[in-house]
């Protein structure tokens, strides 16, 4: 016992609790003696929980160690005979540790930690039947999967922890699911449904008087104000939610309100003033240790700054924040940080990573914004609603039952008795006819209360068909709009009859691509090319229209062969184009383009280069690193004469296949693998090279989503 009165004394050193008054550092003192002195693991276990008690918010370095602690000396207990009232009591202090320390790593960002941790405590709180420590448990991991942006599940978990709550009248657990639930609609855009949670949440917390309830209730409608623009009403909301958090000492809570007010002077231009909130924010983050909101500080910094056009600060700020939100996995702060370094690096002409930014925003953007995530969220609340109705029916159902059964009774009795007093007969018959009025006619409500809740339903279902048929006319309409782009590329007849020993392999991403191949036949020459358009999609497709028309008319119309002069009228004609536009627009395409006449190859590239295989070895042609498009100090597109020789094979792709995520390690394909790929198939036909190049990209790819268009050209002289 000495060594263990030793550790602990040693651990309180290291540690610290510099933050406690002199009233708890007694307490703890006195707690130290009583675990150097205790007879039972019980006494022990009571001791730490109190400890943990007083020092859970100062230092969650030994709050970890304690509940870890308590954790082990129930699981060594609960391993030996004990009686039911021992085993119940180390059964609840394992599960209450467990759900702190999901508490401690879901604080740090260890999301996967987190819900494994609340998953052990929710199970053995729902072995025990403690629906207090089941309740607080759901509601974690719901918390866990909104930072996600998993809303579905998150909804899923707050409705289950809600239905609990109102059972057995936690009013405290009531408001808690309330709020998380305004907080899911609020994310949703709907604001309205959004402030009735919050309202309904805020009321309870005043009632019970928990201020910090209040104060975190008091900024989500705040954050509702001013998504709608009302900012004076934002900024009162925030202020009383500061107030209250600094009445009650807690620093975590002051955060969120410094960022909403940091927010508002941004909108307004206040820029000094936006940064010296944000600052104040970010500096308490990281004394809390809260990484998800340190990377929303950074986050809002880093536009700011990018608003007055410091970029390099701004990449700076967007660049630590995204790394922070993907070590965490928090989708929301993602799809935030990377948005912000799309717009920077674009600003700054840089466009690969300004694309690789984009696709990060627009995937993370719909992850997060999906249909199904949408629906769930509605089909959880109507299901909740329904299923509370429904109980409720089923309780005046058993009443209406109850009143049955005394009518049968009072029939029997009357029975037994008809010979004694007959006069009894019209007494119960009177009484049997009020009673099956009162059970007709509480059927009667119960079977409209149905009538009217199977009507919601329906309604509710209907919606679903609408949104259905409308997701599927635009589905009808994205494929018919993959019709007309097919329609700009070469058939595959003209390829081969122009390039006959050639494949090309074309995988858009999604209906419709960014991607195009084209090709143009001359009285002198065949050019063709594989260009690759800013974003993918619908977005994508229609600057691909764009571009294919401007390589068109570079040819046709002004007469251009030479690649590098029909680079240069192709940009001219493009910014052209975009420059109609009251917005700036600065799109464009990477492109790979030839022309070849016999054994001489003529090259022009943006971005994208030239590989031609020859002995075994690749001939790389570099590009100019400059896209077609809108670019500060161009330069003209330089055109590269090469002389062919028998069984050269030439190559020209997009940069989808080989910024492709896969393998075992998740990691991208990259340019040394393809090259290593092309080199090794050369003695294969075209035919084959092309299944080849196809399985190994799948096989690569895997069950991870396709991150960009795919297009390749294979052509062997």
């Amino acid at each position: 016992m000495r060594t263990l009165f030793f550790l602990f004394s040693l651990l309180l050193t290291l540690f610290g609790i510099s933050q406690l008054n002199s009233e708890q550092e007694s307490k703890i003192d006195s707690l130290q003696q009583v675990i150097a002195t205790a007879s039972h693991d019980t006494i022990i276990v009571n001791a730490w929980v109190e400890w943990d008690n007083i020092i859970y918010i100062t230092d969650p370095a030994l709050d970890l160690y304690l509940n870890q602690k308590i954790d082990s000396i129930c699981t060594i207990n609960l391993k030996i005979k004990l009686n039911k009232k021992e085993e119940k009591k180390y059964l609840k202090e394992k599960a209450f540790a467990l759900n702190n320390i999901g508490i401690i790593f879901d604080i740090q960002g260890d999301y996967d930690k987190g819900i494994d941790y609340y998953s052990q405590s929710l199970e053995i709180f729902e072995e025990m039947g403690n629906k207090e420590g089941i309740a607080s448990s759901l509601n974690n991991l719901g918390t866990i999967y909104k930072v996600q942006g998993n809303y579905a599940k998150a909804i899923e978990y707050f409705t289950q922890n809600l239905k609990i709550s109102e059972e057995i009248g936690n009013k405290r657990g009531i408001a808690a699911s309330l709020n998380n639930i305004g907080l899911i609609f609020q994310a949703l855009s709907d604001y309205s449904k959004a402030l009735d949670y919050f309202t309904q949440s805020l009321k309870i917390n005043e009632e019970i008087g928990d201020k910090k309830g209040v104060g975190t209730t008091l900024n989500n409608i705040g954050i509702n104000n001013q998504m709608q623009g009302d900012y004076a009403k934002a900024i009162d909301y925030y202020t009383q939610s500061i107030k209250i958090a600094e009445e009650i000492g807690d620093k975590a809570e002051i955060v969120p309100s410094l960022n909403n007010i940091g927010m508002i002077y941004k909108e307004q231009g206040n820029y000094a003033k936006a940064i010296d909130y944000y600052t104040q924010s970010l500096k308490i983050n990281e004394e809390v240790g809260d990484r998800k909101v340190v990377a929303a500080s950074l986050i809002f910094i880093g536009n700011v700054y990018e608003n007055q056009g410091d970029f390099t600060k701004a990449l700076e700020y967007g660049s630590r924040a995204l790394s922070i939100a993907q070590e965490i996995g928090a989708t929301a702060r993602i799809k935030g940080a990377a948005k912000s370094l799309w717009k920077v690096n674009k600003k700054l002409g840089r466009y690969k990573p300004a694309l690789e930014m984009y696709e990060l925003y627009i995937s993370s953007r719909d992850s997060l914004e999906s249909e199904k995530n949408q629906k769930a969220v509605i089909r959880q609340e109507y299901k909740y609603a329904y299923e509370k109705q429904a109980a409720t029916d089923s309780i005046k159902a058993a009443e209406a039952n109850k009143v049955k059964d005394a009518q049968l009774y009072a029939e029997k009795t009357k029975t037994k008795q008809q010979q004694q007093r007959s006069y009894f007969l019209f007494g119960g018959l009177a009484l049997a006819l009020i009673f099956g009025g009162f059970i007709f006619n509480r059927f009667r409500v119960t079977s409209k209360q149905k009538g009217i809740i199977e009507k919601q339903k329906q309604q509710v279902d209907n919606a679903y068909d609408i949104l259905e048929e409308k997701n599927q006319e635009i589905l009808d309409s994205i494929s018919y709009a993959k019709r007309i782009q097919n329609a700009i590329l070469p058939p595959q007849k003209l390829v081969k009859e122009y390039l006959n020993n050639s494949f090309i392999i074309y995988k858009p991403k999604d209906i419709v691509a960014g991607d195009f191949y084209w090709m143009e036949p001359t009285k002198k020459e065949v050019l063709f090319a594989v260009a690759d358009c800013t974003g993918h999609g619908v977005p994508g497709a229609m600057v691909s229209v764009i571009c294919n028309n401007g390589l068109n008319r570079s040819v046709r119309e002004h007469g251009l062969s030479d690649p590098g002069k029909i680079l240069d009228k192709t940009r001219e004609i493009i910014i052209q184009e975009f420059e109609k536009s009251e917005e700036e627009v600065r799109d464009g395409m990477d492109i790979a383009l030839c022309s070849i006449k016999e054994n001489k190859l003529k090259y022009a590239g943006a971005h994208n280069p030239l590989w031609i295989v020859r002995d075994g070895q690749i001939i790389e042609t570099k590009a100019n690193n400059q896209p077609i498009g809108k670019y500060e100090n161009p330069e003209p597109y330089k055109t590269h004469t090469i002389d062919l020789q028998m069984g050269d094979t030439i190559y020209l792709f997009s940069d989808g296949y080989v910024d492709q995520f896969g393998g075992e390690k998740g990691k991208k394909f990259k340019a040394k693998s393809f090259k290593e790929l092309l080199v090794s198939i050369q003695e294969k036909s075209m035919e084959e090279q092309k299944s080849i190049i196809d399985e190994t990209f799948e096989n690569w790819k895997g069950n991870l989503e396709q991150l960009d268009d795919v297009c390749v050209i294979g052509l062997r002289v």
